[in-house]
């Protein structure tokens, strides 16, 4: 939301760019995908456009107290068996992100976690908290953010090994305790491939995920359902049903393969054509030819009109010795560079 806020919709997006399995381990010695606070401030921040630039844990009233002193927007990392506003309240510990800011009415907390559970559903939206009952989250991070430049973030997946991390779910002897975990390990894995999807969507020009990976999320929305089934079914004293794990270790493997698909089917000359289209219009707008390749808006820059429009289509037919389809040449569908290399291979 911050990022949105000072880049523009869409922005959040970028946190997608780069798929991997970023593992490290639980207190208890599971693995788990789940990044920490250090590696999204280090990572992640910077993609969005966004520098840490303060950071402190405070008891409830300091922390209310600096907020209340510095006017704005304050992200706040805190327990969520604390927040009254969550279904997790009195119900369940993790580290959960709002945004808090000081208002005439009381505290405003905005909150973009969706998510059901066992207790009921997350959903979006602003809430308003006196005092006392913030007083209750105990102690909490507040961090402070100040807007930067976008990095450049392609599109990309890592190669990793998913071995270590799937063996270690399908062989952990407290059977409950492995379900637990990788019931919510399999929610953020989906939900990560989710963001990368639409991330690869939104560089390609495209209104949403290919044919190819629709399919492999939906795969991967069946796995959350799966290794839920499977937690419940042990807790209740049941016989573990098999095959999660199995399919944990396809999905994962296949990852690379669906999401690299596109940009296979775009190498070599296509890549070629969309270096030359994003030289060209970075020449009419006098902006970073990385950015353009990046998949920023053309009207991102203050330096798009819609002269300069005008300008980049006269420029790719002079330079590419071509003529666009005039019926292809919508404003409203010519937002990006790779909406014109769309154009030019029709």
């Amino acid at each position: 939301m911050l990022a949105d806020h000072f880049h523009g919709p869409g922005t959040h997006l970028r946190l997608g760019a780069r798929l991997d399995l970023p593992l490290h381990p639980l207190p208890d010695g599971l693995p788990t995908a789940d990044p920490t606070l250090d590696a999204r401030l280090t990572a992640d921040a910077p993609l969005v456009g966004l520098r840490p630039v303060g950071r402190r844990r405070l008891a409830a009233a300091a922390l209310l107290a600096q907020a209340a002193r510095r006017p704005g927007v304050h992200y706040v990392v805190a327990d969520s068996y604390h927040l009254p506003w969550l279904p997790y309240y009195g119900n369940a510990h993790m580290d959960h992100s709002f945004l808090l800011t000081a208002g005439p009415a009381g505290w405003h907390i905005t909150d973009a976690y969706r998510i059901e559970t066992r207790w009921g559903a997350a959903e979006p939206g602003e809430h308003v908290g006196d005092e006392q009952a913030l007083r209750g989250i105990g102690t909490a991070e507040l961090v402070t953010f100040a807007p930067a430049p976008l990095e450049p973030a392609e599109p990309s997946v890592a190669d990793f090994d998913p071995e270590p991390y799937v063996t270690a779910y399908a062989t952990w002897p407290d059977r409950l305790r492995a379900l637990e975990q990788l019931s919510a390990e399999t929610w953020l894995l989906a939900r990560a491939r989710k963001l990368h999807a639409a991330y690869r969507a939104r560089c390609a020009g495209r209104p949403g995920p290919t044919e190819a990976e629709r399919a492999h999320l939906a795969a991967w929305d069946k796995l959350v359902k799966q290794t839920y089934l499977a937690q419940r079914r042990v807790a209740l004293g049941r016989p573990e049903p098999a095959g999660a794990a199995d399919r944990l270790a396809e999905l994962l493997a296949a990852d690379h393969a669906v999401f690299t698909a596109d940009a296979l089917a775009a190498s070599g000359a296509g890549d070629e054509l969309r270096s030359a289209v994003a030289r060209m219009v970075a020449d009419v707008l006098g902006v970073p030819q990385a950015e353009l390749l990046d998949g920023t808006p053309l009207d991102y820059f203050p330096s798009f009109t819609s002269f300069r429009l005008i300008e980049i289509i006269d420029r790719i037919e002079s330079d590419l010795g071509l003529e666009l389809d005039a019926d292809e040449l919508i404003p409203e569908k010519l937002r990006r560079v790779d909406d014109f290399c769309r154009i030019v291979r029709r």
